[in-house]
């Protein structure tokens, strides 16, 4: 399938259904959003882009995002997403790499990327003043009154390229990752089912689209399913989000672990630690009813109707997942790769700590256990896996096994046909005696303290070593105090071979990704 057929049938379907908009506003219907979708293909043919020219686009969330995503993609150009807190420089780097003829680039990025631009070195200023560049506003604006696109559509092929996703990631370089119409449509198919989307329902959508497990997950499959995406018109601050929650009322949501984990240990916890709370929570039954009302007041917080609450990107923190768990709140866990579009294991009925069952159409096994567990590394298959890294064979031979199976460089492990993450292969630590060490589970641990906000778990030479940021305002000797106690806590927790040397604090929180995952590369 390609992303042309999946949108034309969706609009037939849906046309008269709410699709896109501000969720403080009236949105467009799927009818009113493939008339701009198809304006906006004839602004770009006339513009001289032929099939397979890459545009690419850069813009925070916004209604048009999807607008523009599906008038590249429906008329056989390639997307070059880009994420919005891209400095102007890894903005050139990734057009030049992808070799774009266009960029769409939002309003308040379209006065940065011109002033860069003017004192940029002649190398990069030249090649990308050649650029045909489109303020995201104004093509939406315009798209209202221009007529669409007449004449036969140069549909893509399935086999075609769809997009070219860079991400920064944790590791360093960002690569171009290469996903087709089947890649991404396939992956729609496939997950569509997990969430269980009923036409006309409401998602609200608050993680950068161009990540892919937004636009997969929060894009396509809601227009797929003819779901009514809202975005946000102004950042997600408390006091916007809480009474947008309670008008907009979504019936899904998608977030990344640290955000559910914020709200649990600064809202919930507390809560759940009252003295006179700690002693009923001992009576057989009522810790379970405790945490069933606390999970119902909660719900009445995301506007009361949510169903599916998303959880990707990153493992989420056990005592967190065991008390969303508990409370009986909708939270959905997946496991996935932007190289594999990006779902490839999840489930809405959620079994503990677990990322669910593999997707159908998808294969996954696992590669050489490295512990009695049997865990090891996870292997993919299946028509959700890229095709490649853009300009880039040896880094592409690098992640591929001779007959085909795409190395995640994730650890896991099966029980019971479900799947468990157990850590990244390149951030696992061989202990003394060649023991596995996961520095994601003592981060766990480490973040369960209601004085720490995050923790980055680090092998040095022959130590184990944590830097960690604390909540709050402190002394150089309170500090220095907690940590001791803190170091003593968790290596009471710890097997031998993994004991913490000593603690560091981190002053500032850590660098991120787009998903809020910590730059480990940058501490290493």
């Amino acid at each position: 399938m390609t992303i042309h057929r999946l949108w034309t049938e969706a609009a037939r379907r849906h046309a008269d259904l709410p699709a896109l908009g501000w969720a403080d506003g009236d949105p467009w219907t799927f009818r009113e959003v493939d008339r701009r979708v198809r304006a906006l293909r004839g602004e770009f043919q006339r513009a001289g882009l032929a099939a397979g020219d890459r545009i690419a686009l850069w813009s925070p969330n916004h209604p048009g995002w999807g607008v523009v995503y599906l008038a590249v993609t429906t008329g056989a150009n390639v997307v070059v997403p880009l994420l919005p807190d891209f400095s102007p420089t890894d903005a050139a780097n990734v057009l030049l790499h992808a070799g774009a003829r266009a960029l769409v680039l939002g309003r308040n990025l379209g006065e940065v990327w011109s002033r860069w631009l003017a004192a940029a070195p002649e190398a990069l200023r030249a090649p990308l003043a050649e650029l045909r560049v489109w303020i995201l506003e104004d093509l939406i604006e315009a798209s209202a009154v221009v007529p669409p696109a007449e004449g036969a559509v140069a549909e893509p092929a399935p086999g075609d390229l769809a997009a070219l996703v860079y991400t920064s990631g944790t590791t360093g370089a960002p690569k171009g990752v290469m996903l087709t119409h089947d890649n991404l449509t396939s992956n729609v198919v496939a997950a569509a089912p997990i969430v269980g989307f009923v036409p006309g329902e409401r998602i609200l959508s608050v993680l950068p689209l161009a990540h892919t497990y937004e636009c997969t997950l929060g894009f396509l499959i809601p227009l797929h399913e003819g779901i009514h995406v809202g975005y946000l018109s102004k950042p997600p601050a408390p006091a916007v989000l809480v009474p947008l929650l309670a008008s907009f009322r979504p019936h899904a949501m998608l977030t990344v672990p640290l955000l559910m984990e914020k709200i649990y240990r600064s809202k919930v916890r507390p809560l759940l630690n009252r003295p006179l709370v700690k002693i009923l929570r001992k009576v057989p039954g009522v810790d379970w009813l405790l945490c069933r009302l606390v999970g119902t007041k909660l719900k009445k917080i995301f506007g009361g109707r949510l169903k599916f609450f998303g959880v990707g990107g990153a493992a989420l923190a056990p005592d967190v997942a065991s008390f969303l768990h508990r409370a009986g709140f909708p939270y959905a866990i997946g496991y996935g790769l932007t190289e594999t579009s990006p779902l490839v294991a999840g489930h809405l009925k959620v079994r503990l700590y677990s990322t669910g069952r593999v997707l159908t159409g998808v294969q996954v096994k696992i590669a050489e256990p490295r512990n009695e567990q049997g865990a090891g590394e996870i292997l993919v298959k299946g028509p959700n896996v890229m095709a490649g890294y853009y300009h880039d064979p040896e880094r592409t031979a690098e992640v591929f096994t001779p007959d085909g199976w795409f190395k995640t460089g994730d650890l896991g492990l099966f029980r019971k046909d479900h799947l468990f993450i157990k850590g990244r292969s390149k951030n696992l630590i061989l202990g003394p005696s060649g023991e596995n060490i996961y520095p994601e589970a003592i981060e766990a641990l480490l973040n369960q303290n209601r004085l720490v906000l995050e923790s980055l778990v680090l092998q040095r030479g022959a130590e184990i070593v944590a830097k960690v940021v604390l909540e709050g305002e402190h002394t150089a000797e309170a500090i220095e105090a907690h940590l001791v106690e803190l170091r003593s806590q968790i290596n009471e927790q710890l097997s031998r071979f993994s004991r913490l040397s000593f603690l560091e604090h981190q002053s500032v929180p850590f660098e991120k990704t787009a998903t809020l995952k910590i730059k480990r590369y940058l501490y290493a």
